[in-house]
């Protein structure tokens, strides 16, 4: 029998996030399930590099501090975690959660791992074409990963299966949170109308501070208090598809129309086509409206899910090299752009292969390229970054600018240089008949 409600919280909206908020929500959010999503296109991508160095590696960073900070709460509260932190090594993670666990002396607790996402064998064999025209075989050697966006059903059958962890690699963002709602109200596969409500809740939960103010802020126009103590949010779903968005009382931030306006419409590019692993979602009616409990959502849905899931590919696209220096005083701007023209004639004098050079006097031309910006700064820093295909190439960027110490314009101070691998990340299609989604189960 389905349940009357369930309240979901999002403990996490990216691999780096703060870890308090999350155990706020354990111990006072009167949650059902704690939701981290951590995994960003690029994070699975360096996740599989680490992985290719260490076979046992290869999950979020963070696993243990973020899953320990909130594991034995959870167990006593029997709120029920979902995350994407298994990265490029969901079984190795959720092996480390087990261990936790037992660290903690919570045995016999079910782990389970959802695999099938990583589709790299299959992309560096075949033609997989890419959103950009070329094809994965096409990459050779320079393919790092691909990773098929799972949905919701695996998620959904572990938590059917008594798993208390279910953890992912590469699914939809949203399917984290509608894996939940279809274990607790036997959505069907087939439901589109709720399967895209679903999505629409777990689209709105997905980055966490943000559905609560946190990057809506912006004082003047959109003043928010507490930010310091910022609170994540919580949804109280009902089996329609209904959603009353709250956050945990005497947290900081907002739950506001204006802020799950603003959320609904983050990343959405046509509201009445959000295709996604489990439907095709259409936010296009949806309604808000303020109520004593949070703020209310209605009026989502959804159409047949897409006949073949997206895959994130990642693959090494050369170096960059980078260099900053700060110059202040009188006539700061005029030596900060002095500086940069002196790296430029230097990296044309050197003939090095540089593909693409950025020079630009950060707080007045680095971002904003309009008119308008201050031409007086009292201190200026500068920023060279240049790609190459050979790191030492790239690495003369960076050199070129920490040599201004004493041979470009005078005062300059607080220079540092780097250089770094790039992995590029681009999309392609897989048709779903080769994807073999499955569960890997551990106990503590």
């Amino acid at each position: 029998m389905a349940l009357p409600s369930i309240r979901i919280g999002c403990g996490a909206g990216f691999a780096g996030d703060r870890i308090d908020p999350a155990i706020e929500l354990v111990e006072s959010g009167n949650l059902d399930f704690l939701v981290f999503e951590c995994l960003a296109e690029r994070t699975i991508a360096m996740a599989q590099l680490r992985r290719a160095d260490d076979p046992d590696s290869g999950y979020d960073l963070l696993l243990r501090e973020r899953i320990g900070a909130v594991l034995d709460q959870s167990v006593r509260g029997n709120v029920r975690i979902i995350t994407n932190m298994g990265a490029a090594n969901p079984v190795a993670a959720a092996g480390q959660i087990a261990l936790l666990a037992q660290e903690r002396g919570h045995f016999g607790l079910k782990i389970a791992a959802v695999v099938g996402d990583d589709v790299t064998v299959l992309t560096s064999s075949s033609a997989v074409a890419t959103e950009e025209g070329r094809t994965t075989s096409e990459m050779g050697s320079a393919l790092v990963s691909a990773n098929a966006y799972l949905g919701s059903a695996e998620i959904a059958r572990a938590l059917d299966e008594g798993a208390h962890v279910v953890i992912t690699g590469r699914v939809g963002d949203p399917a984290l949170f509608v894996g939940a709602m279809r274990h607790a109200f036997g959505w069907a596969e087939d439901d589109w109308h709720l399967l895209g409500c679903g999505t629409a809740i777990g689209h709105m939960l997905e980055c966490a501070g943000q559905l609560t103010g946190g990057y809506f802020a912006d004082p003047g126009f959109k003043d928010v208090e507490g930010l310091a103590r910022l609170g994540f949010p919580i949804a109280e779903v009902t089996p329609d598809g209904i959603a009353t968005f709250s956050k945990v009382a005497g947290s900081g931030g907002e739950i506001t129309v204006r802020t799950c306006t603003e959320q609904l419409l983050y990343e959405i590019f046509d509201p009445e086509t959000y295709e996604q692993p489990d439907v095709t979602a259409d936010f296009s009616d949806v309604t808000f409206i303020a109520t004593d409990a949070g703020v209310r959502m209605t009026g989502a849905s959804g159409r047949a899910r897409p006949d073949r899931l997206k895959a994130s590919i990642g693959y090494r696209d050369g170096f960059i090299g980078e260099g900053q220096i700060s110059y202040a005083g009188p006539g700061a701007l005029e030596r900060g752009r002095l500086a940069l023209e002196i790296v430029r004639q230097r990296l044309d004098l050197r003939s090095l292969p540089i593909e693409e050079l950025r020079l630009e006097v950060i707080g007045v031309d680095a971002v904003n390229f309009t008119a308008g910006a201050p031409e007086t700064p009292r201190e200026v820093r500068i920023r060279a970054a240049g790609r190459a295909r050979d790191r030492l190439s790239a690495a003369a960027v960076g050199a070129e600018v920490e040599a201004l110490y004493t041979n470009g314009p005078a005062g300059g101070g607080g220079a540092w240089s780097a250089v770094r691998e790039v992995v590029a990340i681009t999309s392609a299609r897989i048709d779903r008949e080769h994807i073999d989604a499955g569960l890997v189960w551990m106990t503590s």
